[in-house]
């Protein structure tokens, strides 16, 4: 079972925020144009542009407080740029918000997890399926018939989720009792559950061993092949990201300074400058 194979989204019969007009553009699935971002007098993004093509793996680097993670939160509406628009999948949000991300089917995963630890692996990937769930809180509190059913096929396809993370074993634990790097697992199979079409990963392999490194880029790499998702991870192991990416987005102080594929990123003189210091350059 692939997850295209699940009943079509619901969508909540809410008013959806102004959308301007926008330029389609098939092969780019994200565009950020001129992302301003400040808070008081720090300036955390300075006129940040790039495209994230359909399909990619996207990676974005930079020194702590480079304004990496800040970039993530505008892209899922959790911060309001002060100057800037974004585009994504044709329609640009005059204000986007975490919500409407959701809806549109931007999903996240965080440095710092926040899992629901006392809750089994099963039911933290089962709180991905929320949006997509079309009988109310009530109907399925009291499992009536539809619901019951409903719950019957969104079961399935988080089993599905659960077997290609290959944590069939942990189904039923809590999810807090288990080690870091399977509550990683079970944090990215949360995010798959919602079919995003672009999926952020902020530091996927933080405070993990090689091993499990190695085991995650293999998932990522089969969330792409396996569910054709299009990713953006910020990674500060420079193996990972010259293995994993097509291409990467370099950050320093909140401004661009390069953009390409690794190769070319890593021989950049104002990456090597921002990595090392002005004399290594």
């Amino acid at each position: 079972m692939r997850l295209s194979d699940a009943n079509e989204p619901f969508h909540a019969k809410t008013v959806e925020p102004q959308v301007i007009a926008a330029e389609p553009c098939d092969d780019v699935l994200l565009e950020l144009l001129d992302i301003h971002l400040a808070f008081g007098g720090i300036k955390a993004l300075q006129g940040v542009g790039f495209d994230v093509r359909r399909g990619e793996i996207r990676a974005i680097i930079g020194p702590n407080g480079a304004g990496k993670s800040s970039l993530l939160n505008v892209v899922g509406g959790v911060y309001q740029p002060q100057r800037g628009s974004m585009r994504f999948d044709g329609r640009s949000p005059a204000r986007m918000h975490p919500a409407l991300a959701a809806r549109w089917g931007i999903a996240r995963t965080f440095q710092n997890l926040a899992l629901f630890s006392g809750m089994s692996v099963l039911d933290n990937i089962m709180a991905g399926r929320s949006l997509h769930m079309r009988c109310g809180l009530l109907a399925q509190a009291l499992r009536l018939g539809p619901a019951l059913r409903e719950e019957v096929a969104q079961r399935e396809m988080v089993e599905h989720l659960i077997d290609f993370l290959e944590i069939q074993a942990w189904r039923k634990q809590p999810a807090g009792s288990l080690p870091y790097g399977l509550q990683k697992r079970v944090d990215l199979g949360r995010a798959l559950a919602m079919q995003p079409k672009l999926l952020l990963l902020d530091e996927p392999m933080a405070g993990m061993n090689q091993e499990e490194k190695e085991d995650m880029c293999r998932f990522i790499l089969d969330v792409r092949e396996e569910f054709g998702t299009t990713l953006v991870l910020i990674e500060h192991d420079m193996g990972v990201v010259m293995d994993l990416s097509d291409r990467v987005v370099v950050l320093d102080y909140g401004r661009l300074i390069a953009d390409g594929t690794p190769d070319a990123v890593r021989t950049d003189p104002e990456v090597v400058r921002a990595y090392l210091g002005s004399d290594a350059a």
